[in-house]
């Protein structure tokens, strides 16, 4: 298995991909290659000065680089030497198995619609997010690739992340609920309303609407939404968790009391900063697309890079894309 790592995306880049690429392949024990793309004057000056063993590491030149700002239209059509479209034909051209990026999310959503296509029977495709909750997550998508959706991306949104949440998180029959204002079947707009009635009427488990706090206590397994609501969700949560981490720290500073208490509770602190860290699975799969192709947080680290490859990899192995394909030539959507 062959693994492209865009080098350059990100803010980071490339110290962080070259050093969580080096040690995924580490961690994994070879079962994988990973491919460095970007500008291979820079990507290999970073291997030499840290003095990291290469072994199943390649590194493949890119002359240009997508900026984080960069609209993703014109950046692709401007720039077809850049890191991330020069993975994603590679991929194409079936050198590499997956593809991961942290750079611009518009670029690489742009660059896998056109080389790549998209899945038999499906319209949109959709980012994926583990959301942290009580159990073993809660799968929210779309997480950004799509604004404005109809009723039947909505649809194919929870097909994709049924398939996707029982074969990678292993819950079976896995539990679908619609992203909405109440639980009422009446509320919402007409998107939803119109949705609520498709997957009320299909062979999923639907089990209706629900509102933002369901999102992490794990009373569904798979929340459907549409990019715009998903890409505030996630924000929002990831800025929460910013201030909470930030917050305790303060007060316990405060006194000494608080200090004897955090230190008390520092193991259970570390547990739940280890829950709420989105670097614990690092890559996000952009369901739907005729490939294998994943998104991270643009400020992510080595761990995060890391944890992202070897997700990455068993997303390959367990075939997931075969399944969604199956699923979707039996009718689902």
């Amino acid at each position: 298995m062959r693994i492209a790592v865009d080098a350059m995306g990100g803010d980071n880049a490339p110290g962080a991909m070259v050093k969580g690429a080096v040690d995924a392949v580490r961690e994994a024990g070879g079962e994988f290659d990973v491919v460095l793309v970007g500008k291979k004057d820079i990507i290999e000056e970073s291997i030499s000065r840290n003095g990291y063993a290469i072994e199943h590491i390649e590194v493949l030149n890119a002359s240009e680089v997508v900026g984080m700002k960069e609209g993703p239209a014109i950046a692709i059509r401007k720039k077809k030497d850049s890191s991330v479209s020069v993975a994603v034909r590679e991929q194409k051209q079936g050198r590499v198995d997956a593809v991961f990026s942290v750079g611009n999310t518009g670029a690489v959503v742009a660059a896998s619609l056109l080389s790549l296509g998209r899945l038999p029977g499906i319209s949109r495709p959709a980012i994926a997010i583990l959301m942290p909750t009580k159990g073993k997550g809660t799968v929210l998508l779309d997480g950004g690739a799509n604004s404005d959706c109809s009723p039947h991306h909505l649809e194919q949104f929870a097909y994709m992340g049924s398939i996707y949440t029982e074969a990678f998180l292993g819950t079976k029959n896995p539990k679908i609920g619609l992203l909405n204002i109440g639980e009422e079947e009446s509320k919402g707009n007409e998107l939803i309303r119109e949705t609520y009635n498709l997957l009320k009427g299909s062979e999923l488990n639907f089990v209706g609407n629900v509102e933002g706090t369901d999102i992490f206590n794990g009373s569904v397994d798979v929340v459907v939404t549409d990019g715009f609501v998903g890409n505030v969700v996630l924000k929002f949560s990831e800025s929460i968790t910013s201030y909470l981490s930030a917050f305790l720290k303060e007060e316990m500073k405060k006194a000494f009391l608080s200090k004897i208490g955090g230190f008390l509770m520092k193991p259970a602190f570390r547990n739940l900063k280890k829950k709420l860290d989105y670097a614990e699975y690092g890559a996000m799969p952009l369901l739907g697309v005729n490939g294998a192709i994943f998104i991270g947080h643009g400020n992510s680290s080595s761990r995060a890079i890391k944890n992202g490859i070897i997700n990455i990899s068993r997303f390959v192995s367990d075939e997931i894309n075969e399944k969604i394909i199956m699923r979707m030539k039996e009718g689902a959507a």
